[in-house]
């Protein structure tokens, strides 16, 4: 029996329900609690340091486990890619499994290597009985951000053949997924060569579009501002099932601070990017990424930010302060500010956040939208969860629905983030 647990980004969680359709092939059963099982896999996160402190408490846990019975602890992910090379024996670890090597843990577990160089997409990233599924399109990074450690640990761009991905779309058609999230560190720069065909990020999402009809949403994450192609737009706008919201990180508001973030791309532009797909697409809807307390910040670059998030009005943000990894540029840059400073920045715009959101999603009280039900909630298993189309959770009554069931709702008020709504029945 296996025990997984998965941290960090949807592109780990993924690569998780690919991992676990391989250990069920292989006839391992997943135990329902860790004491139960033989092989324990952490599919670890090394964005922040937080993440990985979380995970050396947890392999602690289970090297005290492995004190009484025999068990086999498995490091991967973007954390154990960091580590590789090191022996973390002591820690009760018996293997470091880097992100290319993912695939092939299973393999290691019959004997096999756990040492892969090249990163392979799996054919399925499906969990049973979900009605939301990930498809991964491209792995690792190749912007390099002073900030970020992704580069290092999931290597530079790589794009998945085309037709790998409209299969996964219809193998997951014929299961009744009504909705579909394409994966990848930096979409936009999906970018896919056979000879002389090219295929760009908005020709697959044209090809998905006119290849599928039971998938009724698509969605995709993350973007990177630099790579918004200007056919973006008028692509969401023309094609119904590309939903009307987009995750587009900012970072920083301050022209001096994304320079040394070397996000390559300035306010102005990025304010551009906004105006234009909100002149293709009224309804459109953005949410964002902003982190604060980098090198130098001062409270003019703090103040830049918060303009910039009451100009666009983001529905939603994941905010987060600098944390210093090791590898990355911004580790040397000078005037590095104390955790005390980047909190009490951070609460300002969290709070203004929560500010703008609110007021953003209150505008589409007393509208009718269409859901999809995902599942019950965790208080009242008489209410269950629905998703619009704009990325927010709806709350309504049970009744006679069931899970996949795509309806639709008026919104009759929030309830913190959350809209709570009524079934509109069919025909009103």
């Amino acid at each position: 029996m296996y025990w997984l647990e998965t941290y960090g980004c949807q592109m780990n969680f993924a690569e998780s329900n690919a991992l676990e359709i391989d250990l069920l092939n292989q006839g391992y059963s997943p135990a329902s609690f860790p004491e139960e099982a033989s092989v324990v896999i952490i599919n670890t996160c090394s964005v922040r340091k937080t993440a990985e402190n979380r995970i050396w408490g947890r392999l602690g846990f289970f090297k005290r486990m492995k004190n009484s019975r025999k068990l086999t602890v498995i490091l991967t992910g973007c954390m154990a890619e960091r580590l590789l090379g090191e022996s973390l024996k002591e820690y009760g670890v018996d293997a470091v499994i880097g992100t290319a090597g993912k695939n092939h843990i299973v393999s290691y577990l019959t004997g096999g290597d756990e040492h892969l160089e090249v990163y392979e997409f799996q054919k399925s990233h499906h969990k049973e009985g979900e009605t939301r599924s990930f498809i991964p399109i491209m792995n690792g990074c190749s912007n390099y951000c002073s900030y970020c450690i992704v580069p290092y640990v999931r290597g530079s761009e790589i794009s998945r053949n085309p037709n790998e991905i409209l299969e996964e779309m219809k193998s997951l058609e014929d299961r009744g997924v009504k909705e579909i999230v394409l994966l990848g560190q930096n979409v936009n720069s999906y970018r896919w060569t056979c000879g002389d065909l090219t295929v760009t990020f908005t020709d697959l999402l044209q090809n998905i579009e006119l290849n599928t009809q039971g998938i009724r949403w698509i969605r995709f994450l993350s973007s990177h501002p630099k790579d918004v192609s200007p056919e973006l737009g008028p692509l969401m706008g023309e094609h119904r099932q590309i939903c009307r919201h987009l995750h587009l990180p900012v970072q920083h508001g301050s022209d001096r601070v994304l320079k040394h973030m070397n996000r390559k791309y300035t306010r102005e532009e990025y304010l551009r990017i906004i105006e234009s797909l909100r002149s293709d697409i009224p309804e459109i809807t953005f949410s964002t990424d902003l982190l604060i307390g980098f090198p130098g910040e001062n409270e003019q670059d703090l103040e830049d930010t918060r303009s910039l998030m009451r100009e666009v009005s983001y529905t939603d943000a994941f905010t987060y302060y600098y944390n210093p990894r090791e590898g990355t540029k911004a580790l040397e840059l000078p005037d590095q500010l104390s955790d005390e400073v980047k909190l009490a920045r951070l609460k300002q715009v969290i709070d203004l956040q929560k500010e703008l959101g609110l007021k953003e999603k209150a505008k589409r009280i007393g509208s009718i939208e269409e859901v999809i039900v995902e599942d019950r909630t965790k208080k009242d298993h008489n209410e269950l969860l629905a998703r619009t189309e704009h990325d927010d959770m709806v709350i309504v009554e049970r009744g006679s629905l069931n899970k996949g069931d795509m309806i639709h709702v008026r919104l009759s008020e929030l309830a913190g983030n959350t809209f709570k709504g009524e079934v509109v029945p069919c025909g009103k």
